[in-house]
């Protein structure tokens, strides 16, 4: 389902250029491709979902707050934010406060708008709530382009 769940937080947005042909839904995970932001599914598949993850990790921009259409090149609205508190629909399972998510896959193609565990520094989110089992989950994200975020490539230098 393509939709922004905006719950709570300070946002941080900054404009990102988007190439022609690629294709972004308000609410989709993105990441920095030299200089432009394309969605998940668009990150190249390395060996397994852990190694996939962790690459992803390494150049995860934000959330998506507008969308990009096939033939679009205006820059998008993307939120950079540690702050902010967004509902994703996850894998059904019992996440405590704190857990470690990344981009969940489908036929080793990382999805856009859903998460699943990740282990350590492979991770994009942290759980903000328990949840017994749930099939959404509020998450902060964590930018590697925001120095104040939890992802481990976000230092400078």
């Amino acid at each position: 389902m393509n939709r922004l769940r905006f719950r709570s937080g300070q946002v941080h947005l900054r404009k990102v250029r988007v190439d022609a042909g690629t294709v972004i839904a308000a609410g989709d995970l993105v990441w920095l491709d030299g200089d432009d932001a394309k969605p998940a599914s668009d990150f190249p598949w390395n060996t397994d979902l852990a190694t996939t993850q962790a690459d992803f990790a390494a150049k995860f921009l934000g959330v998506s707050h507008q969308q990009s259409q096939d033939g679009d090149t205006d820059p998008i609205s993307v939120d950079l934010s540690p702050h902010s508190v967004y509902e994703f629909d996850v894998n059904t399972a019992v996440y405590e406060l704190g857990d470690v998510l990344g981009p969940d896959e489908m036929t080793s193609t990382l999805m856009n708008q859903q998460l699943e565990a990740a282990v350590a520094g492979s991770g994009i989110a942290r759980a903000v709530e328990y949840s017994p089992s749930a099939g959404t989950l509020r998450v902060t994200l964590a930018s590697a382009h925001a120095t104040g975020s939890g992802n481990v490539n976000a230092g400078i230098g």
